[in-house]
């Protein structure tokens, strides 16, 4: 079997953010031999003080005879700066290693990626993720994956280390698409828990009565679940922010475009996170688009 395949693998990983610091510390944990780079060294040397392996000062030094780069950054541009441009791991990885993406892009930098991939002899996976940071820092997150079978098969027992889910979609760019069906999803959730929040409100209902009423049937989703009462109490910070929203509904808009699809009630959703963001609610958890709704 491959290297990347067996227990012990020479593991880099790219971006140490809110998402991609746990997802290494659980490939370390596994028991693989792990690099990090990050953009801002400090953390990177929080990291391997936290958590053993070492640091790189670029993607290219970090990826050196690496059996896999796996990486979670914040847009296209940083993706194909750790990737393409110069210092990009892309130059360093030998032929033959895995290189897996975690970053919520769009489907145009994946395909991209795994022509440049195939070109140099790597296997490439677009693997965008779903669970937030409480499912990365858990090990359960969900993965949409788009690649070749071979790559699948190279990427799958990493994954399996901080994921609780992974499916194969299809070929390069699928996962990156799929993304976009989930935040879409995420969207129309969102805001209607957050209305249906504001109207109990108004209405002078006993909040956890009419919770209890409604989670146990139809109307119940993730966001009523797990936001209606920190909604309640103005509490706003769980990690998956406003501004990342609108990049990410920005990414599903834009392919809609391309494909032909129309998404109404998605654009109208990414202009009440606009108005959010006017309110200063940019960094607040996605949950914050409620404070837009005037309460009685």
């Amino acid at each position: 079997m491959p290297s990347y395949a067996v227990a012990m693998a020479k593991v880099t990983f790219l971006g140490l953010g809110a998402m991609g610091a746990p997802i290494a510390r659980h490939l370390a944990e596994a028991g693989h031999d792990v690099t990090v780079y990050n953009r801002t060294r400090a953390k990177a040397e929080a990291w391997v003080e936290r958590h053993g392996g070492r640091w790189a000062p670029t993607p290219a030094a970090a990826a050196e005879d690496a059996d896999a780069v796996l990486s979670c950054v914040g847009a296209d541009g940083d993706l194909e700066a750790v990737t393409l441009r110069k210092d990009g791991c892309f130059a360093a990885m030998k032929k033959g290693a895995l290189y897996v993406d975690h970053t919520t892009a769009s489907a145009k930098i994946a395909r991209q990626l795994a022509v440049e991939g195939r070109d140099r002899g790597l296997l490439v996976v677009d693997a965008p993720v779903s669970g937030g940071q409480s499912g990365a820092e858990a090990g359960t997150l969900s993965i949409m994956c788009g690649g070749s079978d071979k790559a699948m098969e190279a990427a799958t027992p990493l994954m399996q280390a901080y994921s609780s889910r992974i499916v194969h979609i299809g070929g390069p760019g699928a996962g990156q698409t799929t993304k976009m069906v989930n935040q879409i999803c995420i969207a129309g959730a969102m805001q209607s828990a957050a209305e249906a929040l504001r109207f109990a409100q108004n209405a002078d209902l006993d909040l956890d009565r009419v919770f209890e009423a409604v989670s146990g049937g139809a109307a119940a989703s993730w966001y009523l679940l797990n936001r209606w009462k920190t909604m309640a109490e103005d509490s706003f910070d769980f990690g998956f922010a406003v501004d990342w929203m609108r990049k990410d509904l920005g990414i599903a808009i834009e392919e809609a475009r391309a494909n032909g699809a129309a998404l109404p009630f998605a654009a109208l959703a990414d202009q009440f996170y606009a108005d959010a963001q006017a309110l200063g609610c940019g960094r607040e958890d996605i949950s914050s688009v409620v404070k837009r709704l005037p309460k009685g």
